[in-house]
């Protein structure tokens, strides 16, 4: 299965971005809710591992807050690799606005 990825550096320390980051999916979802069909989370540590289900295609990963650096990765259908790009900026995007 084809995989995106994407990191987003902050100044912030691991607990406040961390901490900004706890309602990440339900803002995702509030914001996209036209394009966004399922969405589940779960945060385990310093890491939400989601599911989501936009445009039919089902996408799956993991979000890892780290010091100064919030990672991540997951996993697309093969029918969505041509918008890898197009999500991978879509969630930076979204990642750097939350830590702003």
């Amino acid at each position: 299965m084809p995989s995106f990825s994407t990191e987003v550096p902050h100044s912030l320390g691991r607990e406040e971005a961390k901490q900004r980051l706890e309602n990440f999916l339900q803002r995702a979802a509030q914001m996209y809710k036209d394009q966004v069909s399922e969405l589940q989370g779960e945060w385990t540590g310093d890491t939400l591992n989601f599911h989501i289900t936009t445009y039919g295609f089902k996408i799956s990963g993991a979000l890892t807050v780290e010091d100064n650096l919030v990672r991540l990765t997951g996993n697309l259908p093969f029918a969505a690799v041509a918008f890898r790009g197009k999500i991978e900026k879509s969630f930076a995007a979204e990642l750097q606005r939350a830590l702003a």
